[in-house]
């Protein structure tokens, strides 16, 4: 890190060892560990089925399309970014895609999680990227404001739309065109 880049989100001086490095297949376990512990934050752990072959396959295998960057303080893992690459067709560029941002609560409040997102929207200029965009959760007020302090737009006009298990399998099985009768 730049000497500039010691401040926690408070602007105030950060004496932690933060280091940011790519997760390696030896991060594996902890990268699901906080998985799980978001989850369990989003009170969604019913929906938190992954497991480290998952995650495995999905960071290293022949077609992994998602990166993850892990902030250290020391030798402990102290939060994650998991992130890929979508495509805007108006901007007629790729973006990056933050999926899921995480710190372990202990770890909080030191300037962490901004630092991931700096670095993250660092690598989307040098990607050439046209954004960098994520959700958030309509409760969760203070991630909200943060994300507004750091220059982020909350879209409300946007909506998520999601098919899963059942009504996936059910759409999939659909004729392309519907049937006359």
């Amino acid at each position: 890190m730049k000497g500039s880049d010691r401040v926690d989100e408070r602007g105030k001086p950060n004496t932690g060892e933060l280091r940011l490095a790519p997760a390696t297949r030896a991060d594996v376990a902890a990268i699901l560990a906080m998985i799980h512990g978001l989850a369990q934050f989003e009170q969604l752990s019913h929906l938190c089925i992954a497991n480290e072959n998952d995650i495995e396959r999905a960071l290293f295998g022949d077609r992994a399309l998602v990166e993850v960057v892990l902030a250290w303080e020391g030798g402990a893992a102290a939060g994650f970014a998991l992130f890929f690459h979508n495509f805007s067709t108006f901007l007629g560029r790729r973006g990056l895609y933050l999926e899921d941002l995480f710190v372990w609560p202990e770890y909080r409040r030191r300037g962490y999680g901004r630092a991931l997102l700096v670095h993250l929207a660092r690598l989307a200029v040098e990607r050439g990227c046209g954004r960098f965009e994520w959700t958030v959760l309509d409760w969760n007020a203070p991630a909200i404001g943060f994300y507004q302090q750091l220059g982020a737009q909350i879209l409300p006009e946007w909506r998520i739309t999601r098919v899963t298990g059942v009504a996936l399998a059910s759409l999939a099985a659909q004729p392309l065109l519907p049937t006359e009768g």
